[in-house]
């Protein structure tokens, strides 16, 4: 009888344990805008690993030439890293993404080289901006939020 106990608890927890992943990979995203840089007009897609919903930004910027990474680099990493916008000209190169005035917004960016170029590890460097106030300075390889 305790066996068959033992074997009840461990199979309600790997089910609970499944339908919280279930759960975490379906949570709303509504409010939310997840934007591939460089992914095809009007592409879209849900990362698997993640269960994001992915855009394509070229309804949000009409400069910079879309580049894809390295396919040795691509094998390991997910899917929004694969494409990339470059942006070869122009001192600033602007996203237009609409705000309302008194809301508070997460913004989170990932860079990744990813040897589109076939510079190797000449990684670049670049300011990013907020409006006209400078938020960061980006590289590859740098997570900021």
């Amino acid at each position: 009888m305790a066996m068959r106990f033992k074997h009840f608890i461990f199979a309600l927890l790997a089910g609970l344990a499944l339908i919280l992943d279930q759960l975490v990979h379906a949570q709303d995203q509504s409010g939310f805008i997840s934007i591939d840089c460089g992914s095809p007009p009007n592409s879209s897609y849900t990362e698997g690993t993640t269960g994001i919903n992915y855009i394509s930004d070229a309804a949000f910027i009409d400069t910079g030439i879309s580049k894809s990474i390295s396919p040795d680099i691509k094998a390991t990493h997910q899917q929004q890293t694969w494409n990339l916008r470059s942006f070869p000209q122009g001192n600033r190169n602007c996203y237009t993404i609409n705000v309302t005035g008194g809301t508070k917004y997460l913004i989170r960016a990932t860079f990744l080289h990813g040897n589109y170029d076939g510079t190797g590890n000449n990684l670049p460097q670049f300011d990013l901006y907020l409006g006209a106030n400078i938020w960061d300075t980006g590289q590859s390889g740098k997570f900021i939020a």
